[in-house]
């Protein structure tokens, strides 16, 4: 890639997470623990379902799936993230960056639309359980995810092309990732159209997310509202309880650092932002979604006294 000058570069350099050397040891400690953590939580929750004939339902197979964008998320960032610890300059080439960055994007966006998919199937479940397995029929549910991935890497593309289409003045990326903002800060060219463009495809996304996500949670309350039984209320809290929690802390992220004006922006606090999304989020989403959910822990149960039995 040239800069303006007419000087060729083929890599950048990260500011990564810390320069304080006193700080480097423990967070690689840290995010060692979180990344070995969300890896094996994530993988856990995808053996369990596909393990557990109980858990074969459309519910927990947007979950397996929730729990593969998780770990490619988290598998994107945290391994090159904690090797920069270690490291005393913090590397990478162009063509590492872009594929970063593309896939970065694209699990983000993924699981935006996850949990709009996630939320639909909760209210279908409270609201019309009647009508349950004739919706939410297998055919449908792969559909529904083809789309998902689909767009993902779409927006993702769009995003990749557009940021790497700039060129650069300066070659040191002030994060620990390839992320959209600190690039756009480095470029010497108008990062009007980019902007813009992040700006639609991030709004895009929450527009077309949100809304589902609200609207179905509407529909959800008012049903448990109308609900005379206090056991049937639990069992439903207790369902939908773990994805309200997911989608708050994954949008209110998101939001808070794409849906802003440029000028707002503090690489700092945003590198903050990140980190809990990509590398802390991941780690939470197995914990949030199994540890209050009965049939998850049933399924374990079944699956460690069966395997204790065969031995």
């Amino acid at each position: 890639m040239e800069a303006r000058n007419g000087t060729f570069y083929n890599e950048f350099t990260l500011s990564g997470l810390t320069d304080n050397p006193a700080l480097k040891a423990p967070l690689f400690t840290l995010f060692s623990v979180v990344y070995i953590t969300t890896v094996l939580g994530n993988i856990g929750i995808i053996t369990l379902i596909k393990m557990a004939p109980r858990l074969h339902t459309p519910m927990y197979f947007f979950l397996s799936h929730l729990s593969f964008v998780d770990l490619c998320y988290s598998t994107d960032i945290a391994p090159k993230m904690l090797f920069d610890l270690l490291c005393k300059r913090k590397r990478i080439s162009i063509p590492g960056c872009m594929l970063q960055f593309f896939f970065f994007c694209a699990c983000a966006t993924t699981e935006a639309l996850l949990l709009a998919v996630m939320a639909y199937d909760r209210y279908v479940a409270v609201c019309q359980p009647l009508r349950y397995t004739t919706v939410m029929t297998n055919r449908y549910c792969f559909w529904l995810m083809t789309g998902v991935y689909t767009v993902g890497s779409v927006h993702s593309m769009i995003e990749t092309v557009c940021t790497f289409r700039l060129s650069f003045c300066r070659w040191e990326i002030h994060h620990f990732c390839c992320d959209i903002p600190p690039l756009l800060k480095m470029s010497c060219t108008d990062t009007f159209i980019n902007e813009m463009v992040l700006f639609i495809c991030a709004g895009s996304l929450v527009v077309a997310s949100l809304p589902v996500i609200l609207f179905s949670y509407v529909l959800i309350i008012s049903t448990i509202v109308q609900m005379h039984s206090l056991e049937g209320r639990r069992r439903v809290v207790s369902t939908c309880a773990p994805h309200f929690t997911g989608v708050t802390l994954y949008f209110g992220t998101i939001i808070f650092t794409y849906l802003r004006p440029s000028s707002s922006y503090s690489l700092e606090q945003d590198k903050a932002v990140n980190l809990f999304y990509t590398t802390v989020i991941p780690m939470l989403n197995p914990l949030i979604y199994s540890l209050r959910n009965k049939q998850v822990k049933e399924a374990l149960k079944t699956i460690i006294k069966s395997t204790v039995t065969a031995r």
